[in-house]
């Protein structure tokens, strides 16, 4: 509606699910706020951007200037001091000089700010398989697992290199049924230790932890090592099954069965992947709800504050919407990192269904006019609700541009993702500029560490390892 004033293309303001979302912020960032301000004739006023904390009272009040001569386009910046749902609105004004004399005041409906912590928006990740940390070749050739001590030992290295958000695959019971073997071959040799998003088997599903790891006390040992260095460990939430998961047997409606009764395994085109299962929440939404929120909160109260989702395109968005905000609300701490490599679209609404970050296109962004259009989209474009991880490498993604393994090429890489995003990410191996595609044309590792476990030189790696940005976050 157009009062007194017309003030019109306020920003941050996101549509979503019939209502305005908050727009992202962390604590004491500056928000930009900004509109289009119109009047009639040659006469001045004045426009304020006003915040309003969590009770509903007012924080500040910034004069907003114009951006440019004659845009009629004003900003100002207002910096939210704590955690909460927070919100602002415009308010403009003019004297109304003459015999009828009086102030003439036109104010914005409230547009909601989200307010989380700094980790939401920055941080330097790390991800590691705990399995092949201090892993050992041994006499006959076969390989000795690394285990949550041995991999505590590699976490001041991590530190020292500059990353404060250590990401660990699924560290749960892995399945038997399917299972994958070297290279993903459909026929697992006795030794091979299985697909870590394989979750599940007879010790257990996602509320377990793999006893090739070792115990819960082993696990607690490696969050108080990575406490003492300064680095979060963030945990993998893949919601999916492996045919030996205990859910199969408890609670087979929540698994999608074929015509012949038999269950599903999860496919995300053009990959198949016959030792999952995926889960189904349309046939016991609350039931599956409340399986998964018993599941992720006791991971909280161990300590676990930060999840990488596993492809959460392939989950209804509703579901997001509705269990990060019930996680939010009691936790509000907790942070959730979307790996969703899909349309922009999808990636977009998962970020306005709550999820704090996602991964992104950079990974394919290689020229210079195809990087600094992707950065200031992200920066500018979709920055109230899509928060940027780039990652320059995973597990599934070997970038053709790496393929070369010169190592200028690697330095380069990092150095774009950790000054182009305020959150970037880089998997073990990069150090030692890892490179061989499994095949021409993919950009898969050979001798993927998703099949097997991996011995690694990190003496030699100690000798080239890229210290990037720590103190100057983007």
């Amino acid at each position: 509606m157009i009062s007194r004033f017309g003030i019109i293309d306020i920003s941050p303001a996101t549509f979503f699910g019939g209502e305005f979302i908050g727009a992202k912020a962390v604590v004491n960032e500056a928000v930009a706020i900004s509109a289009t301000i119109i009047r009639e004739g040659h006469e001045g006023f004045d426009a304020f951007a006003v915040l309003v904390d969590e009770s509903g009272k007012i924080a500040s009040r910034e004069k907003m200037v114009e951006i440019w001569p004659n845009s009629q386009r004003f900003e100002a910046f207002l910096r939210p001091k704590a955690l909460g749902n927070w919100s602002f609105y415009i308010e403009v004004s003019a004297e109304n000089p003459g015999e009828f004399a009086k102030t003439l005041m036109t104010k914005s409906e409230s547009y909601p700010i989200k307010v989380e912590r700094e980790r939401a928006l920055i941080g330097n990740w790390y991800e590691f398989f705990p399995r092949s940390e201090g892993a050992k070749k041994n006499s006959d050739g076969s390989i000795s697992s690394g285990n949550f001590r041995s991999a505590a030992e590699r976490i001041e290295d991590v530190a020292k290199m500059g990353f404060d958000v250590l990401y660990l695959p699924p560290i749960h019971p892995i399945g038997y049924s399917h299972r994958k073997g070297r290279n993903n071959s459909l026929t697992a040799g006795p030794l091979d230790p299985g697909v870590p998003w394989a979750i599940g088997n007879e010790s257990g599903g996602h509320d377990a932890i793999n006893p090739e790891l070792g115990s819960l006390d082993d696990f607690k040992y490696f969050l108080k090592v990575a406490k003492k260095n300064n680095v979060e460990v963030a945990l993998d939430l893949a919601l999916q099954c492996s045919p030996d998961h205990p859910w199969v047997k408890t609670n087979p409606e929540w698994f999608t069965k074929r015509a012949d009764g038999s269950i599903a395994y999860a496919e995300n085109p053009p990959k198949k992947y016959q030792d999952i299962y995926p889960l189904n929440f349309d046939n016991d939404y609350p039931g599956l709800f409340a399986e998964i929120y018993r599941v992720v909160t006791l991971w909280i109260e161990l300590g676990i504050n930060i999840f990488r989702v596993d492809n959460p395109h392939t989950k209804p968005i509703n579901f997001w919407a509705d269990f990060i905000a019930k996680i939010n609300q009691k936790y509000p701490q907790v942070v959730f990192l979307a790996e969703a490599f899909t349309t922009p679209a999808m990636m977009h609404a998962l970020g306005k269904a709550g999820f704090q970050q996602s991964y992104t296109y950079f990974t394919w962004r290689v020229t210079k006019s195809e990087l600094e259009e992707y950065a200031k989209e992200v920066a500018y474009q979709t920055s109230a609700f899509f928060r940027p991880n780039f990652w320059v490498n995973t597990p599934d993604i070997l970038p053709f541009h790496l393929q070369s393994g010169n190592p200028a090429a690697f330095a380069l890489r990092a150095v774009l993702a950790s000054t182009l995003s305020p959150s970037w990410g880089m998997y073990a191996g990069y150090e030692l500029y890892e490179h061989i595609p499994i095949g021409e044309g993919k950009e898969e590792y050979r001798d993927s560490e998703k099949y097997e476990i991996k011995v690694r030189d990190w003496q030699a790696a100690a000798k080239k390892s890229l210290t990037l940005r720590h103190l100057s976050p983007s």
